[in-house]
């Protein structure tokens, strides 16, 4: 006799599942940017030098870039549902021994651990998703969720930074671990491990040291620059490692039996755009948030809890619109639209910035070009992680996750580094004059980016991804294919 599970509860645990997930990815990009409000009482408090402090951003950055390839695959080949507890596991366990230590080395390593954690915990929770929802308007409006969440993650830390900070800064160590608990014990009961066929496999160990030692050089090398200028030896030796190594991996996968990252997930060209458009996306909205967050506390001397409140409507857009506008839109609209004319609002908004004057005007200049950004980034990136995902096998939906947030995390040390670079050089003099023309080149540097970006993004999401195209008909990859090349006029 053949039970059937009422089509509410299924509902009902998809919903769960999704909030859990969600859960996970919102604490992923919280601990991005939850450290920065809090760094100078930190930094008091423990004596760390400038240089060691920074690393407590710099630390979280790297680790959680370099190893989020590694992690895609693992999720694969021993269960997403299983990497997916690890992972939040050691999440805990790092938030809580860096809200106990007060040794400025640990407190570093578990930035350094939290990394790690949350490169494993992206692609697993993203690859659930994409394996528990169909592919098509339902998983559309799942991914919406989960980027919304995840965008308005690392705005949201900047306010629940500058409000714990106020208390005790261990309050933004001690308050994942809370979250963290939760999650780790609804996933059992809520969280189903995919039902997937795996054949017996070989590890791809050249591929994967390659990899990830590749991207943590490049990340590392970024993140460098930013800090110490393109033309220092360690920028230069790190940048040329990574080269090197991220050459050998294409080497390594194009001629393995079981690569890391099978060359096939390239094939389709709305993938491949996909991931180059998370890159982008990077370099232009964390670049751009980066340098208004120094404009706001270093020029116009706001509070940290000021500068929060300053961008809180940017993580509140930005849910919105993903969830409510762009969730709808991804199952009307071709992608490409979505994702050219969300790229083009976006850098409408971080072109008003350009404007910026001695006297900071929020209300009249940096309020509207907030918003602009903020709606700009909730199409742009949910469309991101439906395309990057579109089309690929169950068995490698964790590789396909791990490219885009790779991808993304590798935009951030790249935007950051350039957009900063510039900053330092168009700032000519000591004056205020002087400084609000190189705050308003870097803030040009970041609109070529949305504008290279949206381009992108008319051109290369030319294939189905569950949407219809111009001519009315749905173009899906079947998974492990290449989407049929576009109707005339599409």
């Amino acid at each position: 006799m053949t039970t059937t599970v009422p089509r509410a509860a299924v509902e009902r645990g998809k919903m769960l599942t999704l909030v859990v997930l969600c859960a996970a990815m919102f604490l992923d990009a919280l601990d991005t940017s939850l450290v920065a409000v809090a760094l100078p009482g930190i930094q008091d408090d423990l004596g760390m030098s400038t240089g060691a402090a920074q690393w407590l951003i710099s630390g979280y950055t790297v680790t959680y870039g370099g190893f989020l390839l590694l992690g895609g695959r693992l999720a694969d080949l021993f269960g997403k549902r299983r990497m997916f507890l690890v992972s939040m596991v050691l999440f805990a366990v790092a938030s809580l021994v860096g809200g106990l230590v007060s040794d400025p080395g640990l407190l570093i390593a578990s930035r350094l651990a939290k990394g790690i954690a949350a490169a494993l915990t992206a692609p697993a929770a993203l690859s659930l998703i994409t394996t528990r929802f169909h592919e098509g308007p339902e998983r559309n409006r799942a991914l919406a969720f989960y980027s919304a969440t995840a965008a308005s993650g690392y705005s949201l830390g900047l306010v629940f930074s500058g409000l714990l900070t106020a208390l005790s800064w261990r309050l933004i160590f001690f308050m994942p671990v809370l979250i963290s608990v939760l999650v780790i014990v609804a996933t059992p009961f809520v969280i189903k491990e995919p039902k997937l066929a795996r054949a017996k496999r070989s590890y791809d160990i050249a591929g994967a040291f390659a990899a990830t030692f590749g991207i943590l050089a490049l990340v590392y090398g970024m993140v460098h620059a930013a800090e110490r200028g393109w033309t220092d030896p360690m920028t230069l030796a790190t940048l040329g490692g990574a080269v090197v190594l991220l050459v050998a991996f294409v080497f390594i996968e194009r001629g393995g039996k079981d690569p890391t990252v099978p060359m096939r997930v390239f094939r389709s060209w709305t993938r491949s755009s996909a991931y180059l458009l998370a890159l982008a996306f990077g370099c232009a909205s964390l670049g751009w948030q980066f340098v208004a967050t120094l404009y706001m506390q270093h020029f116009l001397h706001y509070s940290a809890l000021q500068t929060a409140l300053a961008m809180l409507p940017l993580g509140i857009v930005i849910l919105l619109v993903a969830q409510f506008i762009t969730s709808r839109l991804l199952s009307r609209v071709p992608a490409r639209r979505i994702a050219g004319i969300g790229f083009l609002i976006q850098g409408a908004g971080i072109f008003v910035f350009t404007f910026v004057g001695v006297v900071g005007n929020y209300p009249g200049l940096m309020l509207p070009g907030l918003l602009l950004h903020a709606i700009g980034n909730g199409l742009v990136f949910p469309t991101i992680n439906v395309a990057g995902v579109s089309g690929v096998d169950d068995e490698e939906q964790g590789v396909a996750s791990g490219l885009v947030t790779a991808a993304l995390q590798v935009g951030v040390g790249v935007g950051v580094a350039i957009v900063s670079g510039v900053l330092t050089m168009a700032t000519v003099g000591d004056g205020p004059e002087a400084q609000v023309a190189g705050y308003s080149a870097a803030f040009l540097t970041a609109t070529c980016f949305s504008v290279v970006a949206a381009v992108i993004g008319f051109v290369g999401l030319r294939c189905g991804i569950g949407v219809p195209t111009d001519g009315g008909t749905e173009r899906t990859a079947e998974p492990g294919q290449v989407a049929p090349a576009p109707v005339a006029g599409a």
